[in-house]
């Protein structure tokens, strides 16, 4: 079984200072919690730690007791969702592309100032829009992007498994996830296909496959 070289100083220091917060783990590794969140939920489904609420994690040593199928079902999005890229309503199409380049993402999130979810940008519509003789610089991106409720996303708490299936469902590289309040649909994060990846990969190097 091999596990990367985080995954290793993780079960390290938990050793050494279990119970440990994964807050104090991202300190000592000088990391942030959102960044090491996917190794401790990988590590944990895995058996060789242990979560307990308001306490921390312990080491529990690796005990086989979850099966493949058992851990790959209880992923959660919130371990394994990464920061989203939100751009306004009245952002010009221009403006948008030189955005999405130099965020290197695929997908845009448009939000009020409220940060509701109220549209998606994907490369696919700014292609689209800039063949042509129309002047970018005067099209805002509400003219052209996929408007709720035609959006497909999910909540952190959603399965990854679930999240996974809709991206495949809808043929499309990410979607925001949410938090689904009264006055709107408030962007708190994003799901990638990559993000989808990186899950499985990790799980299955460390069920040895």
């Amino acid at each position: 079984m091999e596990l990367n070289k985080r995954q290793d100083a993780i079960l390290q220091i938990v050793k050494e200072n279990g119970p440990i917060t994964g807050e104090h783990i991202a300190e000592r590794l000088n990391l942030t919690r959102a960044t090491l969140r996917p190794d401790l939920a990988i590590l944990t489904m895995a058996g060789f730690l242990d979560a307990r609420p308001r306490v921390g994690y312990f080491y529990a040593g690796k005990k086989n007791t979850m099966s493949l199928t058992d851990a790959l079902t209880n992923l959660k999005v919130k371990d394994f969702q990464s920061v989203p890229v939100i751009v306004s309503e009245n952002m010009t199409v221009y403006d948008a592309i030189c955005h999405m380049f130099l965020e290197d993402v695929g997908t845009l999130f448009v939000a009020d100032q409220h940060n509701y979810l109220q549209g998606v940008l994907s490369r696919k519509d700014l292609l689209r829009t800039s063949i042509g003789t129309q002047d970018l610089n005067k099209i805002p991106v509400h003219i052209i992007m996929t408007r709720m409720p035609n959006i497909a996303y999910c909540t952190k708490n959603d399965f990854l498994i679930e999240a996974a299936k809709k991206l495949i469902d809808r043929e499309i590289d990410s979607m925001p996830v949410v938090n689904e309040t009264v006055g709107g649909v408030e962007i708190i994060g994003r799901l990638t296909k990559t993000n989808v990846t990186k899950a499985f990969i990790s799980l299955a190097q460390i069920h040895e496959l």
